[in-house]
């Protein structure tokens, strides 16, 4: 179907119709502040945009999961600083009764707070954070040890405590400069310290026994020496104290190793989340003042346009010819 308007009215509703566009454009930008809105205002860029976005979606998850596993970190080293002070008392307490001195009735009086003393102990192993146990690795709704003074067979008569779980922490906590690091440690390795069952040359099977550096092991020997007013055995308790002591400051050296990871973790995820939003506003950010200035470009060239408009000639040849 033919045209009726002529090429020159033609070309100037088609350029019109262009500067009305910029016009809706720059109006759009200025009013939102974004210069891409949906696919087909940068399908080059889209696909870079939605990756970007991606990217920083997943930076931000990385970041929340860090600050959660920061605070585990900080409550795990506070707890191991407590549990390292009963230590220290159970030492003290140790010392006393290994004093020739001391009669039955008063070492039966230092091994009720020897016992105060575990109960604190297995209260640290069961440390909560925000409803889970910290250090209950992969089971972490429940608590991996119990007290148990009046078990009668099993490892209990040697750590008096029960182990209600044998999860392992495999959890891992990403990196977002590259990998990933272990954050916890379970009450099994903190506390709990075992040499694994084995096999004699025999082919007999010798079973699982806490290690020297038990924590639970080494204070129910000293309240079992103390209430049985056995001085040698009190006095050897101290040893193993000691080393389990020094069991117990390994574990919080961990957990300070782990906060430093997670702050250097957290100032590049930081840090890389502000190149995400840098790069994404480049693409999709408006500049108000181009904007602006489009704006008044494409005003004026429509008044100009509309202008030159009014003044072209209206009259046709049956204008002279009638």
């Amino acid at each position: 179907m033919s045209s009726i308007l002529s090429p020159s009215n033609a070309l100037f509703l088609a350029n019109v119709q262009r500067i009305q566009q910029q016009v809706a454009q720059a109006n759009m930008e200025m009013s939102s502040g974004k210069k891409v809105q949906v696919a087909a205002d940068a399908p080059a860029q889209i696909s870079q945009l939605l990756q970007l976005r991606a990217d920083e979606a997943h930076n931000q998850q990385i970041e929340s999961n860090l600050t959660l596993a920061n605070t585990e970190a900080q409550s795990a080293d506070s707890a191991l600083s407590s549990a390292i002070n009963i230590l220290q008392r159970a030492t003290q307490l140790a010392t006393e009764g290994a004093n020739g001195t001391q009669t039955a009735d008063t070492r039966l009086s230092l091994a009720e707070e020897v016992q105060s003393l575990m109960e604190q102990m297995v209260s640290i192993s069961q440390t909560q954070v925000q409803g889970r146990y910290i250090f209950s690795g992969d089971q972490d709704t429940s608590p991996s040890f119990q007290l148990d003074l009046t078990a009668t067979d099993g490892e209990a008569v040697q750590t008096g405590v029960d182990q209600l779980t044998t999860a392992g922490a495999t959890r891992l906590i990403e990196d977002p400069a590259g990998g990933t690091f272990a954050a916890t440690q379970t009450a099994q390795d903190i506390f709990n310290d075992t040499i694994p069952a084995s096999t004699d040359a025999d082919g007999n099977t010798i079973p699982a026994a806490p290690a020297a550096d038990n924590v639970f092991a080494a204070l129910n020997g000293l309240r079992i020496a103390l209430l049985n007013n056995d001085q040698p055995s009190i006095q050897s308790s101290i040893d193993s104290l000691n080393a389990a002591s020094q069991h117990l400051n390994d574990a919080e050296a961990f957990y300070g190793t782990v906060e430093d990871r997670i702050q250097s973790a957290s100032n590049f995820a930081s840090s890389y989340d502000v190149q995400l939003q840098t790069e994404i506003g480049n693409i999709q950010d408006a500049d108000p003042t181009t904007a602006a200035l489009l704006l008044s470009q494409c005003t004026t060239q429509l008044q100009a346009a509309f202008q030159m408009q009014a003044k072209m000639p209206t009259q046709t040849l049956f204008d002279f010819l009638g």
